[in-house]
């Protein structure tokens, strides 16, 4: 009878001590055996983006088509072999500092839920090594994605789902783009996607996903037949209408704005709160999110843009029962906005005809503004927020 009961008691030990080890291997890897591999990035430069080419001394030629910067032929010779690139990058307060975001072609910023933002990243003529932390699809950000031609890949963690208007993993099947464009991560494995625990040491593990553009373009090429044509052999860019780009003003033909300030929801008015301030001397707005300066891990530095969009849109619930409050915003259309370049504020006015047309811009004698060439943010407050400058 001894013996049994000490038999009995070891199993019991073992038994805890094997659901121990299972537990902690299976918390720490997440939802994937896969991401158990460490996985080595590309080679970068010294700022944490793919080198791609731009750091050298070959002339500036060739026009980015999203944002017009300009690059060497190299560059160019890599990007129009590929279609553009959308991220859901999150930015709760656990997720920062993100990667890759400055090497981003434009960025859109609105609100997910709660008052906190989101991003989504538009790569098409730079690189990241590492991007994210990649977070779930919201269906305002689908609409926003629509405007880069046919099929542009979008990369995301699920999405919200609940039967309604806010249902963005079921815009994305009605899109057609399900198991073609869309590289939700649920469905591509690593090393596309991996959980990085130590990159942001102490997060949980919904902060952790990351992946890589030149990762995600090969998988696009070689797991669903797109690169920059279609599996039917048609462009991409045939139906995409390019904005109008200029040169930086000189000098002495930049304006004295110092700062530009606003919140998104009041009641997250000091996390979520965003600054820009002014540099004359390189023509640049840098970014400040939540009172300090936006950094991108991949380099340690600050986050840039050489034009501020302030799209200001009717934001309404979805009412669709989701307990974390799903919202939507109106971004056809038309409405009010300001922009910021060279050191001057312009009050415009935005249209976007349909959900697959462009969001331009015009100014007061309704000419199309142009953008000074280089990264672009475009933040879209709800109607009658205040914006100081």
């Amino acid at each position: 009878m001894i013996n049994k009961k000490i038999s009995i008691f070891i199993f019991v030990l073992v038994f805890i001590f094997s659901a121990y080890i299972s537990y902690s291997v299976f918390a720490k890897n997440g939802t994937s055996l896969l991401t158990q591999t460490k996985y080595k990035p590309p080679e970068t430069s010294s700022n944490g983006n793919k080198t791609n080419g731009s750091v050298t001394s070959e002339a500036k030629t060739e026009e980015c088509p999203i944002n017009g910067e300009l690059f060497g032929k190299s560059i160019s010779q890599k990007w129009i072999k590929r279609r553009p690139l959308g991220i859901m990058i999150e930015n709760s307060t656990a997720a920062r500092p993100q990667s890759g975001l400055s090497a981003a072609d434009i960025i859109y910023e609105t609100v997910a839920e709660g008052g906190i933002t989101r991003f989504l990243a538009i790569f098409y003529c730079q690189d990241a090594s590492y991007a994210g932390p990649v977070r779930s699809a919201r269906i305002y950000f689908i609409k926003l994605l629509q405007e880069y031609g046919d099929y542009p890949l979008y990369a995301h963690v699920g999405g919200a789902n609940t039967d309604g208007p806010a249902d963005a993993l079921g815009e994305i099947d009605d899109l057609g783009w399900g198991l073609y464009n869309d590289l939700n991560q649920f469905g591509v494995p690593f090393p596309y996607y991996w959980r990085d625990y130590e990159r942001l040491p102490g997060r949980i593990t919904e902060h952790t996903v990351y992946t890589s553009t030149s990762k995600l373009w090969e998988y696009a090429k070689t797991k669903r037949n797109l690169t920059n044509v279609d599996k039917k052999g048609k462009s991409w860019d045939v139906n995409f209408e390019k904005w109008i780009f200029k040169d930086d003003a000189g000098s002495s033909e930049r304006g004295n704005l110092s700062k530009i300030s606003f919140s998104f929801w009041d009641s997250f008015a000091t996390d979520y709160a965003v600054s820009w301030t002014y540099e004359k001397a390189t023509n640049t707005f840098k970014r400040n999110n939540g009172g300090s300066p936006h950094l991108d891990k991949n380099s340690g530095k600050q986050l840039e843009a050489k034009n501020v969009v302030i799209v200001f849109a009717k934001e309404s619930p979805a009412n669709d029962g989701y307990e974390g409050g799903h919202i939507l915003y109106k971004l056809t259309g038309s409405g009010n906005g300001l922009i910021f370049q060279d050191g001057n504020a312009v009050k415009v006015t935005w249209n976007k005809k349909t959900e697959e047309s462009r969001l331009k811009f015009f100014d007061a004698n309704g000419r199309e503004i142009s953008f000074v060439r280089g990264n672009i943010w475009v933040e879209i407050l709800p109607i009658g927020n205040e914006v100081t400058y």
